[in-house]
Parts: structure tokens; sequence; C-alpha cells
């Protein structure tokens, strides 16, 4: 163990007074734990069991270079190992188990694995807040008051910064399906021309949310995915691709594509379009070695089903209606069993 001391702040709010402080990454992954309600029986046991896979996604953010701007917020509950005050300094051991995380357990084991196997990571310094022996109830409002009511940022606006942001930081599958919903939102011949709706955008009722076409086109564009697994790899082809699966569908409808009536004009429609392309166009279009509109079209017969309504599917939850959707598409789908000698798009 070793002796530690830090510049800190005190900072009340309502009833409660906390430490605002700043240590280095390998002190606070030394001096905290989770203590997990339902395993832990002691006081302030308030915290959920690890997700593995979110410590990976964080480790690598870490080796990666990114930034921790907000604090880790902690209960200190060590009577052996007491914070003694000094002026402006705090001072105390780094003593494993000194101190319950209250928020940020994932972002403190997904650094400490990043510092197993970078050393230096151990010196990046943390902002952290000190709660000193809290309660359980007093641990669960303030875990509360911060998930709850703190709200996280729209994820169409996080869509939307990824855009911009530093390249390291973000989610590549992502970006590419950010690429393509906006190509369909600003090509003028798309089915889909202005009705994505951008932060700060307005549309008519209706319209696409760009959270919810980047999450719909993802599983296409994603390592391993749909588009992959066929060898596609070209932004420029996947657009295209699935701009001629919607331009076909809009062939059916005509003039009433764009009317409100129509269910792809809402997500549901949207996203039981994209699971369907997913799931069986596209291992159709690649057997016809074609993804041209005509090929797609013509494995379509709404004749005896009808055209896909969003009267049919409002009253669903979102699950059940775009399923519904990917249902109709389903019964409305004749493939053909002859193939095309040469792939074309």
């Amino acid at each position: 163990m070793a002796n530690k001391s830090a510049g800190f702040f005190e900072v009340k709010q309502g009833n409660r007074k906390f430490l605002l402080t700043k240590l280095t990454a390998g002190t606070v992954t030394k001096i905290s734990y989770a203590a997990v309600r339902g395993q832990s029986k002691e006081e302030g046991a308030i915290q959920r069991v690890l997700s593995r896979s979110r410590i990976g996604s964080i480790k690598d953010f870490t080796l990666q270079g990114g930034a921790y701007p907000n604090a880790i917020v902690l209960n200190w509950v060590s009577e052996e190992n007491p914070i003694t005050r000094s002026g402006t300094k705090i001072s105390f051991s780094d003593a494993a188990d000194s101190a319950q995380i209250i928020d940020g357990q994932h972002r403190v084991a997904g650094i400490k694995a990043a510092i197993e196997e970078r050393s230096d990571i151990s010196k990046l310094e943390i902002p952290v807040v000190i709660y000193e022996n809290l309660t359980t109830r007093e641990c669960a409002d303030l875990f509360l008051a911060i998930n709850t009511e703190q709200k996280p940022v729209p994820r169409s606006l996080v869509f939307d910064l990824y855009g911009v942001a530093s390249q390291e930081l973000v989610d590549l599958a992502a970006v590419r399906a950010r690429d393509i919903a906006t190509y369909l939102d600003e090509e003028l011949r798309s089915p889909y021309y202005g009705e994505i709706k951008f932060p700060g955008h307005k549309t008519r009722k209706g319209g696409i949310a760009l959270s919810t076409a980047v999450a719909a086109i993802k599983p296409l564009v994603e390592d391993k995915g749909a588009f992959e697994q066929l060898e596609i790899h070209e932004l420029e082809i996947q657009k295209q691709i699935i701009f001629n699966f919607f331009t076909a569908l809009s062939k059916k409808y005509q003039d009433d594509w764009s009317d409100k009536t129509n269910a792809f004009m809402y997500a549901s429609g949207f996203v039981g379009a994209m699971e369907f392309l997913r799931l069986k166009l596209m291992s159709y279009c690649a057997h016809q070695k074609s993804f041209e509109v005509e090929t797609i079209s013509k494995a379509f017969d709404f004749n005896d089903v009808g055209l896909v309504l969003q009267s049919e599917v409002k009253g669903l939850g979102g699950t059940a209606a775009s399923k519904e959707v990917y249902d109709r598409l389903i019964n409305a789908f004749k493939p053909s069993k002859e193939s095309s000698a040469k792939f074309k798009i």
C-alpha cells in the first residue's frame, strides 16, 4: 500500500456533501470495488452484475486514447483507511476495497483491463466524486438520479455526430450505415428523399428517425454482416442495392408511395424492409446475380396480399409492427427460380 494525496473541493448539494477531486486510473482501480445487489449483504450494495462485452469495449476505447470527462462516483466506506483533510488536500492509503462504486463500475473495470495490457494507462487522470459512508438508500437515490433523471443523448444525435467525430472514437459500421441513410435522404431520385429525420431537421408527421435508419442498416454493413458475407464491400454498391430495393417497392405503390398511408414511410416499415433485405432478398439476388430494380420488382406480387398500409400496423408495438411488415413482404415474395449468367446491379 502507498499513501496518496490530492487536491479537492467540497461540494454541497441539498443535504449531502461530497469531495470533488482527480485521481490516477491506477489509484481508482485499486481502491474501488462494486458491491452487487443480491450478491453482497453490505450497506451500499446497489450495483448490477458486470457485462463482459461492455468491459471489453471500454478497454478498447481506453487503449485507443478515449477521454473520460465524467466523474467516477464513489462511496468511501473503509474504517481502517479513512480520508483525512488538511487544507486543500485529502490523504488516504491506496488500500483495496476502500470505496464502493456508485456510478462508473464498467468504466473502472474496462480501464483496469486496459492497464493490465498497457501499464502506462495507470497514470491517466480521472475526475472522481467521493461521498463518505452513505447508506444503501442514499446510494440507491444517487444511482437512480444519475441513471434515470439525467437522460442520455438521443441516439439520432449520437449517429449524426459520428459524421464529425474523431475516427478512433466512432463505430465504423454505424458510420457506414449513417452514410447510406444520408444518401437515401439527399438523393433526389430516392424514395426517402427528405424523409430521414436528422437532429434539428423538421419533417412532416411520419418519416424515419436517423437512429432508426442507422440501427436497421447496420446489420447489413457490419463485420460479417450480410454484405460482407457476399463479399460486397464497396460503399457505392451497398448504397445502390438498398436504393434499388426501396425503388422497386416504391414502384408497387406508384403515386401513393409518399402518402402517409404507406407503412414504409414509418419506422416499422423501414425496419421490416431492412430485415427482409438482409434475411431473404440478399441471398435471392446473389443467386440471380442481379440486384437491379427490375429483378427485385419481378420478385414481388402484392395482388393477392395487398400493399402494406400504416393503418394495418399502427396499433402494434414496435417489434410486432416491423415483424408484421416483414411477414407481409414474405407473403408477397414470389422468387424466380431462374438465374442470370452475369452479376448485375
